[in-house]
């Protein structure tokens, strides 16, 4: 649904490539009656922009993550939007006749559960949750195996679903410095480090993510009250030009649009304040960057940070000045950023794609 999904699946049709084999990327709702996908995309965008208290409430209600003690949990809400996928799934399935077929995206998931389970898709289903909480539109008992970012989620997709699952960690690419075997700082942009010298004069540099759609709660106000506290706010406003336009009339502050070289922007930055516990957050701890929760987005935001709380990967804060607290004690060279930068790095544990290719030509059933 987000811009997420589709880098980490665009990530691991890269790598796949790169060893020799052919990957092909579908986007499922695509695959849903015609305007139906635009209408969840648009609705979603919405509802998280506009009247979040909403998105909690359908997240709540039809996604809400599994409890680690790996009950059975009903079926998710999107169960008949996958029905509506299947037929033109196996279409592209029939046609393109690949090995296997991997999710990115928990939708996807859910088709491809389905057809597993009953016998339509013959094919290995390998699912790559791409969230710190697993919610229960990634579980389905029909998939193979679950490729998961954390230890704990993958006890929990294996409890739930009964299938194989482990811990590979996020999906970034190795320009980040997240890589197979690639632990720590990212490449070095000599842009990114000029820009800073120039602009920040010695101030820690913090990123404030808002996501690809500028998403987020007083994102001006806390650049703000961050510059007024020494730092230098760098706001990431993703492709929201009006959010850009606004937060760029901030003194003493960056504001920037949507960004090509994130690996080497965070190559430069002392810390992250995240909203989302996503892609920009597993980027950020691939590049050895302390991440920092603030004003978490309901739902899957609120629910991922507060993963990524308990892995000891963030701190989840309230208020400025607990904020500026929190990002005080990991800017600087000492302990406590140390300690956050080597967890971060703990999660990189396998390259995903290898792991897929690995388990289709093992047979993922016996894995």
């Amino acid at each position: 649904m987000g811009a997420g999904h589709d880098a980490v699946a665009g990530e691991i049709a890269e790598r796949l490539r790169a060893r020799g084999h052919s990957a092909r990327i579908q986007d499922v709702l695509a695959l849903l009656p015609s305007g139906v996908g635009p209408a969840l995309r648009s609705g979603y965008r919405g509802s998280v922009r506009h009247v979040p208290q909403l998105y909690a409430w359908i997240y709540a209600a039809f996604l809400a993550p599994v409890g680690r003690g790996g009950a059975s949990v009903p079926r998710p809400g999107s169960a008949p939007l996958a029905a509506l996928a299947e037929r033109p799934l196996m279409n592209v399935v029939e046609g393109w006749q690949p090995d296997a077929v991997i999710s990115t995206f928990h939708l996807s998931a859910q088709v491809t559960g389905r057809l597993r389970r009953r016998g339509a898709l013959r094919v290995p289903s390998v699912v790559t949750v791409v969230d710190f909480a697993v919610h229960r539109g990634w579980l389905h008992p029909g998939n193979d195996v679950y490729l998961c970012v954390t230890e704990s989620a993958a006890r929990t997709a294996a409890a739930v679903t009964g299938s194989p699952a482990e811990a590979t960690g996020p999906v970034v690419p190795e320009r980040f410095g997240g890589g197979s075997g690639v632990r720590g700082r990212g490449v070095d942009s000599p842009y990114w480090r000029g820009e800073f010298e120039r602009l920040a004069h010695g101030r820690p540099v913090v990123l404030l993510s808002a996501g690809a759609w500028g998403v987020g709660s007083g994102l001006t106000e806390t650049a703000r009250e961050l510059a007024a506290r020494g730092f230098f706010p760098v706001l990431l406003c993703g492709r929201d030009e009006k959010l850009r336009r606004r937060a760029a009339t901030l003194p003493g502050a960056l504001a920037l649009g949507w960004v090509e070289d994130m690996a080497g922007l965070m190559a430069s930055a002392d810390a992250l304040v995240d909203n989302a516990a996503g892609q920009t957050a597993a980027q950020a701890l691939a590049a050895g960057v302390p991440v920092i929760g603030y004003r978490p987005l309901p739902g899957h935001g609120a629910e991922g940070i507060r993963e990524m709380a308990e892995a000891g990967l963030t701190e989840l804060t309230t208020g400025h000045e607990e904020l500026a607290a929190a990002l005080e004690s990991v800017v600087r060279p000492g302990a406590a950023r140390e300690r956050r930068i080597y967890r971060g790095r703990e999660l990189f544990r396998a390259d995903a794609a290898q792991r897929i290719t690995d388990l289709t030509l093992a047979g993922v059933r016996a894995a």
